[in-house]
């Protein structure tokens, strides 16, 4: 049974109704991912407590759509431009973009005692929680039987009730391996769309709120483009085996790669990452991300036509870094407080 009778720490309570609400809401930047992962590690109280608000935090939007139905609980005004939905759909997007932090604030507390009692009360499928941090990569098994590989910044939950299996992926890129289940489809939901399957093995990244990639290695899946909340009228895609979905600023292309094309998309599974055709300035940025590094590019790299094709190794910066200097003739400097400077040797 859920409760909240041992009162933790209340500043822990306050940072894990902020995240839920976050995860809640949408992708997350890698500088929030790395802050969850830093508060997450800091107390092994902090994952389940963070696990119980983000089930309070569900539980509550279901109490909050029949309160406001009933007049109990009043949600701030819309703008008349987002009128145009259909009644029943419109309350539920409201009720989404009114998130946890603003109950908690300024919800009635006749609502509140309500979704409590409903929380303490009430069974509740268990929710993981699942992040990594910069330059790491991890493997999972799910309640279901499910396994997960997810790349480094890569941050979900994952809700296993009697009729469906949910996760909600709110940023980075992770490997399905699902297990078959056909009386519960197992549902991926992201700001940019959301994936439904039964059992299948496939893809998913998502680096921005507004775009998703969907790779199918074996099975077929069916990606809805939009937010969950508007995206349930929406013609699916179908996607079979080596077919991929890239869904950019909310418009979607489907094509189907080839066998090396699939090998490429997925080479980060074996530590790789292969660039084609991409600017030198990006893979700079790309590592810096992907390792949470602070690399500072010349003048002369960002004006530079240099292009990167081919695998390189990922786990190991350094490695990267001269394996780019000798091929592209680079100066890398190491700065005591971890700042790295790249610059052409040209530039001397």
């Amino acid at each position: 049974m859920n409760t909240l009778s041992r009162q933790p720490d209340p500043a822990a309570e306050e940072q894990a109704s902020l995240w839920a609400a976050r995860l809640e809401g949408g992708t997350l930047s890698a500088t929030d991912r790395d802050a969850l992962d830093a508060w997450l590690n800091a107390d092994t109280a902090h994952r389940p407590l963070l696990s119980q608000y983000c089930q309070f935090s569900t539980d509550l939007e279901e109490q909050l759509l029949t309160l406001v139905a009933t007049g109990s609980v009043k949600l701030p005004p819309e703008p008349e431009s987002a009128s145009a939905e259909e009644p029943e759909l419109a309350l539920v997007i409201r009720v989404r973009r009114w998130n946890f932090p603003r109950v908690a604030s300024i919800a009635l507390a006749a609502a509140a005692a309500i979704a409590l009692t409903v929380w303490v009360a009430r069974p509740t499928p268990p929710v993981a929680i699942i992040a990594t941090a910069a330059a790491q990569r991890s493997a999972v098994t799910l309640g279901d039987g499910t396994r997960v590989e997810l790349n480094a910044h890569t941050s979900l939950t994952f809700a296993n009730s009697a009729n469906e299996r949910r996760v909600r992926l709110a940023g980075g890129e992770a490997f399905f391996t699902v297990s078959k289940d056909k009386s519960r489809p197992f549902i991926i939901e992201t700001p940019a769309g959301s994936v439904r399957v039964t059992g299948t093995v496939f893809n998913v990244r998502t680096d921005t709120p507004a775009d998703l990639v969907v790779t199918v290695v074996e099975g077929s899946v069916q990606v809805r483009p939009g937010e969950p909340a508007t995206s349930r009228d929406t013609d699916p895609y179908a996607l079979g085996a080596n077919d991929c979905l890239s869904i950019v600023q909310g418009k979607p292309a489907k094509r189907m790669l080839s066998a090396a094309e699939l090998g490429d998309t997925l080479a980060w599974r074996q530590g790789q990452m292969v660039f084609k055709d991409v600017p030198l300035r990006d893979v700079l940025k790309w590592f810096a991300d992907y390792h949470g590094k602070k690399i500072f590019q010349s003048a002369g790299i960002d004006q530079s036509k240099q292009t990167v094709s081919g695998p390189y190794g990922i786990d190991d910066l350094e490695s990267a870094l001269t394996t780019l200097a000798t091929s592209f003739d680079l100066d890398v400097e190491h700065e005591p407080s971890g700042t790295i400077r790249v610059k052409l040797k040209a530039e001397r």
